[in-house]
This record gives C-alpha cells, structure tokens and sequence, in this order.
C-alpha cells in the first residue's frame, strides 16, 4: 500500500515538474514557437534539395536547434547559413562547433527571437514549426523575401499558401512532409 502511494506521489510530483518548467520556459520566452525537435538529417536533405539550394545562396534556417540545417547547406551545398535560435544554449553549442570546423565565413548564428530577425538577404528559409506559429512568421516572410526566395517548411504547411510542392519522406518508418514555397506565395 505504501509503495503504491510512493509510486502515484512521484508521479504526481514529476508530472507537476515537467508543468512548471514549461511555464517556466513559456515566461523565459513568450514568444516561444516551438519546442527543440531535431529534423532527422536525410530530411533536411531532402529539404534543401526541394528547395534547389545553390552554392553561394544564403538559407536562413529560424529555430536553428543544434545547427544540423545550417552545417548540411554550408557543408553539402555550398550555401551561406544563418541561424536564428532563442536559446542560448543552443546557440553557444552550434557556435562552438562552428568555429572548431572553421566554418565562420560560412555560417552565422543569432541569438534571438525569430520573429524580430531580418530575413531580407534569405534565398532560403527553412522552417520547423507548427501552423499557428506558421501563421505568426507569415507577415515577416511575405514582407521581407524578395520574389523568387523559397520557404520551404518540415511537417506543418504555411495556411493560407498553396505549396508548389509537397514530398514525403519515411524516415526509420515515421512519414515527414516537406512543403515547398515560392515568393510572393500562391493563395490557396
């Protein structure tokens, strides 16, 4: 009886931890669109590709993470990359790693809110975060890509654009959509 009241009490507790610290990271960062999901690697291909990414084009990948779109379009591409990530950590660890491959002339990272960032020099942006949040980044892409620049978003469509295409990737037997994008977007 006694450890079935232990088991429910730490459940309860480690249920209410995991509470907090979302509210925690919710009021660190109000305008936090999306939690740190790595895209698997083949996708980010796949994505980068989708976009037809040139040598010397610059791809701005919002939400960064640990910086694996932005060393995979630098590296296998040829592309200039900026990364713009709200966690400091995260930014620190893909900086770190960027200066021990010797890839500062090829790739940026910003520590800020990616809906303050100037996406003006993209040719690329690469996006991973659900629809709402889509939604919240739409004005920015719409007013600061030039017409020509591609969107390209893992998993969650832009509402409102009608993609120019979508592909599907199964990666270890999870399905992953890519929706590609043109500037100025296409109405759906």
């Amino acid at each position: 009886m006694h450890l079935g009241f232990a088991t429910h009490a730490f459940a309860l507790a480690a249920s209410l931890s995991v509470g907090i610290l979302q509210i925690e990271r919710h009021h660190i960062y109000p305008d936090y669109l999306a939690p740190f999901v790595p895209t698997p690697e083949p996708v980010v291909e796949k994505m980068l590709k989708l976009a037809d990414l040139k040598p010397g084009e610059t791809l701005y990948d919002l939400g960064s993470g640990d910086g694996r779109v932005l060393f995979i379009a630098a590296q296998k591409f040829g592309a200039k990359a900026v990364g713009v990530e709200i966690s400091q950590k995260l930014v620190n660890a893909t900086s770190k790693r960027v200066t021990e491959l010797g890839l500062q002339n090829r790739i940026k990272v910003i520590e800020g809110n990616v809906l303050d960032a100037d996406l003006s020099g993209a040719d690329v942006v690469t996006l991973y975060f659900l629809r709402l949040s889509n939604e919240k980044l739409k004005p920015n892409l719409i007013k600061q890509l030039r017409a020509g620049a591609r969107v390209v978003s893992h998993d969650f469509e832009i509402m409102g654009w009608k993609p120019d295409q979508v592909e599907k990737v199964t990666i270890h037997r999870r399905g992953h959509l890519i929706y590609l994008y043109r500037m100025p977007p296409t109405p759906q």
